[in-house]
This record gives structure tokens, sequence and C-alpha cells, in this order.
């Protein structure tokens, strides 16, 4: 491989992977998002747990199209100018809105019978990891 195939695959790579912060949340979210399917399933069965999994995936996987998107060129935020950082974010926020939206569509449009509440409570649930991040920056 000569180095400009090199230089062009890392341009469509993350150059430096997802930042350990960005992997943290990420897990943690996943992980809060199980654990609100478990306690779902506990107290209303299968389709509530199924939901809150659901809901879960519409919290994580659209961060995890926004972190990679906000980094992809521009690497942390921070780095590089700051209008391509300013760019970066915005694109990385309108893929995360794209993602969320159309996760959610197809939810309702393929999944006839998705309990509300779990699917909601599994969404809103991988935002309290935000403020647990805050908590641990300090």
């Amino acid at each position: 491989m000569i180095d400009s195939d090199k230089q062009r695959i890392s341009r469509i790579d993350l150059p430096q992977g997802i930042p350990p912060l960005i992997r943290w949340i990420l897990a943690r979210q996943a992980g809060l998002a199980g654990v609100v399917a478990v306690v779902a399933w506990g107290l209303a069965g299968g389709n509530a747990a199924a939901s809150a999994l659901a809901g879960g995936a519409c919290g994580v996987l659209p961060n995890l199209a926004y972190a990679w998107r906000a980094i992809r060129n521009v690497g942390l935020a921070g780095e590089g100018a700051p209008a391509n950082a300013l760019r970066a974010q915005m694109a990385g926020e309108a893929y995360k809105f794209m993602a969320t939206f159309a996760l959610f569509a197809l939810i309702f449009v393929f999944y006839k019978k998705v309990a509300a509440l779990p699917l909601f409570l599994g969404y809103t649930s991988t935002f309290a990891i935000y403020w647990v991040a805050l908590v641990k920056q300090r």
C-alpha cells in the first residue's frame, strides 16, 4: 500500500479512536439501558424489556454517530481550527438528530407491540449518564 492510500484511509477512520471519556459514556449508557430493561422485564415482561432496550439503543447509537462524526476530521473538540471544530460538532449533532429520528421511526413502524413507557424510560435513562460524567470530570 502506498503512502497516499494510507493517508486516504486514515482520513476515513477516526484519527485517535474514540476518546476514553466518550467510550466511558457510551458503555455506561448501554449498561444503564440494560439495567432498565431487566427492571422492565421483572415488572412487566419481555415486551417491556425489549421496548426498554430499543429505547436505550435510540439513546446510545445516535451518540456513537455523533462521536464518530464530530471527531472524524478534527480530532478531539478544541483541536485544529475553531471553525473546523464547530463545523464538526454541528455535523455530529445533525447525525445524532437524524439517527435518533430514524431509529424511533423504525421502531414505531416495525415494532407494533412496543410499550411506550419502557421505550422512553430506556431512552431517557441514557441522559442520566451525562450528569454522572460531569461529576466524574471534577
